[in-house]
């Protein structure tokens, strides 16, 4: 396989050579000499050598088009591990500074996607945080350098009160799933932290949403911070989407939630097709050792004419 196939043509050049030099009973020019009239035994051995050592240049000139050419090759098939698009949904309405272990809701939940995010190299996060409204605080990317940076910018009491005053889940859940439909490439998974109940998921709305995180092959996962039973629609919406609905009592429990999340979500490997590549390293090799064989030669298999 060649990138310049038509350079090939060349290759008549040198074919026409080695014909040449190979041909039949073929004797060369003629060169008057004295001895012209006596009898000289003919040696096929050496007539042989002699034209195996013509041919080398011939040859050299071949590999030079050969490698004008442009020689590739197909690279093996690979492996590489299957992005997934995972954004969190961070509630951050008021309840959320009700203590939690050491701190309260919204530090534990902080801390725990900081560590979900140490241990799923390669894949792309985003966060998005909400109440009565909702903010991207962070966009899908790879590098989860500012989840680090987020937990004191973030904080319940550091909001207004307009934008914390309720929890509203559907608006998050809708809101989170057309930042991840723009990524055409990857898994897509909604990873959802709240502590309360949303006015807007009745009325048949939690059906509507599950329907279309299917539509566009959305995952969600939901976290209840807080003591009791998770909303029931929090239930439809993640078995529709091939998820589950956790509930965290403390801390401990909400990390375990996440790296049970995490082996619930295997990290998927595909295979690539194979690449074309340059190959000119067998045609460089061969062109060097006619190099040098012919470089030996002259030391004393040349031809003359007597």
């Amino acid at each position: 396989m060649f990138v310049h196939s038509p350079v090939l043509i060349l290759l008549a050049i040198p074919a026409a050579l080695l014909f040449w030099i190979w041909r039949k009973n073929g004797n060369g020019h003629q060169v008057v000499i004295p001895v012209d009239e006596s009898l000289v035994t003919r040696n096929r051995l050496w007539e042989y050598i002699l034209k195996i050592t013509a041919s080398f240049p011939v040859l050299l000139l071949a590999i030079a088009v050969l490698l004008l050419a442009g020689p590739q090759q197909l690279s093996d098939p690979k492996t590489k591990k299957k992005l997934t698009n995972i954004q969190f949904a961070l509630d951050v309405s008021g309840s959320m500074t009700a203590p939690f272990g050491d701190g309260n809701r919204y530090e534990a939940a902080m801390e725990a996607i900081n560590e979900f995010i140490n241990y799923r190299e390669e894949d792309a996060f985003g966060l998005t945080v909400f109440g009565d409204h909702f903010l991207h605080w962070i966009r899908l990317t790879s590098d989860p350098s500012a989840f680090g940076y987020a937990t004191d910018f973030l904080g319940p009491t550091r909001l207004p009160i307009w934008f914390r005053g309720g929890t509203k889940i559907g608006l998050a859940l809708e809101e989170c799933s057309k930042l991840l439909i723009e990524r055409e490439e990857g898994d897509r998974l909604i990873i959802l932290l709240s502590d309360g109940y949303s006015a807007d998921l009745g009325g048949g709305k939690d059906i509507e949403i599950a329907n279309k995180l299917i539509a566009n092959n959305i995952s969600t996962y939901a976290i209840h911070i807080a003591p009791g039973s998770p909303p029931p629609q929090l239930l439809t919406i993640t078995n529709r989407t091939g998820g589950e609905v956790f509930a965290a009592g403390d801390p401990l429990a909400l990390k375990a939630i996440f790296n049970r999340i995490d082996k619930m979500q295997k990290t998927k490997i595909e295979r690539v097709g194979a690449e074309s590549m340059d190959n000119f390293k067998p045609f460089a090799m061969a062109g060097t050792s006619i190099a040098l064989m012919f470089l030996l030669s002259l030391f004393g298999l040349r031809y003359t004419p007597w």
